[in-house]
């Protein structure tokens, strides 16, 4: 029997751009316009408007996709530049090898040997980026945690579907409990008139039973993979990081060049200097804001001591303090300063400029480092402008108001159970072409919400479907950037993902 040939993911793009191009040609053209009533309530009212078939813009919505998506493809990009410096170190080898090793000595505890070290570790790992998700809304940043962890997932025996798991679909469980999520709760409950964040009980107990099936599927899945690797799907693109990871196992030279001394005494100062105008941090956490804390000098002082005591060892160790606070100082921008893409990739690639010097890498040495990462890395971005046209062919057309419009019509006459149902479904749909949260909730809520108080539905209810349809479909859907450039860098063909 002649085995099928699956399409290359940019080919299976392509033919979902063509479909979606098509489909404008029968859909009439439709928006949704706003409207505010004299108690401040927005409604929203549907109205006809001419539709514009797309053809030949299918090549032209390629251009558009890459520029509605530029933020993104820039990150992957700087992320791929900046992480090929720090791998130039070798540190993450040295790493992840001294990591494995101390998660061994954890066998001496009885329960934790009877649930199995690998297991306490990814479900460590799972629950950890899961929080996340569910505190802050945790997504783009996963990108460049994927660069991390899918090696390490590759040198524990597992794959890097297994890898993604523990960063991506972890973050992305926790995004559909939304217990504080500002992204999908906050802008959704504000819209349906309801008590910000109210309701978390129930969404705390919904996100433990998502985790708990969640976290024992991956776990299965991971399992049957370690005892059978050519079980994976992606055995065989996982060539790639067991290449990479044989070619740095070469024996480390374990030294301290004066380089990384004189980065040591550069990233002080400049910690100083934002401690001394930001001694003070206030967290947004949900509905909570905590004020005075002096999150920004207490890091400065444990980067001062921690960094201090690495380099007295090896500048590997270094490398990997520099790594990790960039991971503390990145969940403190985020939470204490509305960081987002810019800033984070700002982040990252200040910790390859950093950790390149501190290698004793010559200005040359890290501009052809960077290079080499970007050339790398360069696929994930294409990908992810190419996914951007397929939602740039439905805007065009003006026919994504009109798609919600008709989804809408057809709970009309259901019961309540039935209607809730129905608007998960029409979520998971509509997600399927609108893919950012806070975008969703601005287009839906308006109309679900009034539409569930004419039938006596809960609109915490509403809300729930709203964040159910928004969070699962995330994890599949082709339109989403993160989720395209999540496979792109961790080189899993979409199609196998699917």
């Amino acid at each position: 029997m002649k085995k099928i040939k699956i399409p290359h993911t940019y080919v299976i793009l392509f033919y979902i751009i063509l479909f979606c191009a098509g489909l404008t040609w029968f859909i009439p053209g439709g928006e949704y316009v706003k409207t505010i009533r004299e108690n401040g309530a927005v409604t929203l009212v549907y109205e006809p408007v001419e539709s514009v078939p797309q053809s030949w813009q299918v090549f032209s919505a390629f251009y558009k996709g890459f520029v509605d998506r530029v933020d993104i493809i820039v990150f992957i990009l700087i992320i791929g530049g900046a992480f090929w410096i720090v791998n130039d170190s070798k540190a993450f080898d040295m790493g992840t090898a001294g990591f494995l090793k101390k998660a061994r000595t954890f066998e001496s505890n009885f329960l934790i040997r009877k649930i199995g070290v690998e297991n306490f570790l990814l479900t460590s790992i799972m629950l950890l980026f899961s929080i996340f998700g569910a505190v802050f809304g945790m997504s783009e940043e996963t990108i460049a945690f994927c660069l991390v962890l899918v090696p390490m997932a590759i040198s524990m025996g597992y794959d890097s579907i297994t890898g993604v798991c523990m960063v991506f679909v972890a973050a992305g469980l926790g995004f559909a409990g939304a217990i504080l999520n500002p992204f999908t709760i906050r802008i959704a409950q504000g819209l349906a008139g309801i008590p910000l964040f109210s309701g978390i009980e129930y969404r705390m107990f919904c996100w433990l039973v998502i985790n708990v099936f969640g976290f024992s599927w991956i776990l299965r899945y991971a399992a049957r993979v370690r005892k059978n690797p050519q079980l994976s799907p992606v055995y065989e693109e996982n060539q790639y990081w067991r290449d990479l990871h044989t070619n740095q196992e070469e024996q480390i030279h374990y030294y301290t060049p004066r380089a990384a001394w004189w980065t040591y005494a550069g990233v002080i100062l400049v910690l100083c200097f934002f401690s001394f105008f930001y001694p003070l941090t206030t967290l947004k956490i949900g509905n909570s804001v905590v004020e005075g804390l002096p999150l920004l000098p207490v890091l400065t002082v444990l980067f001062m001591i921690s960094s201090w005591t690495a380099l007295r060892k090896t500048v590997h160790l270094y490398i990997l303090n520099l790594l990790f606070f960039t991971i503390f100082f990145l969940i403190l921008g985020v939470m204490g300063y509305d960081w987002y893409i810019m800033e984070i990739a700002t982040l990252f690639f200040a910790l390859g400029i950093v950790a390149g010097l501190a290698n004793g890498r010559t200005p040359d040495e890290l501009v052809k480092l960077f290079m080499k990462g970007c050339k790398d890395i360069l696929g994930a971005a294409l990908v992810v402008g190419l996914a951007g046209e397929i939602i740039v062919i439905l805007q065009d057309a003006h026919v994504i108001d009109t798609i919600l419009f008709y989804l809408s019509r057809g709970m009309e006459g259901l019961g309540q159970v039935a209607t809730i149902g129905m608007m998960y479904i029409i979520q998971n749909l509509i997600n399927l072409i609108i893919p950012s949260g806070s975008a969703k909730a601005a287009l839906t809520m308006p109309i679900m919400a009034p539409f569930s108080e004419l039938i006596g539905l809960s609109k915490q209810a509403t809300v729930m479907a709203f964040q159910f349809g928004d969070g699962f479909t995330n994890l599949i859907t082709p339109t989403s950037g993160v989720l395209i450039a999540v496979l792109g860098v961790s080189r899993i063909p979409y199609e196998k993902w699917v």
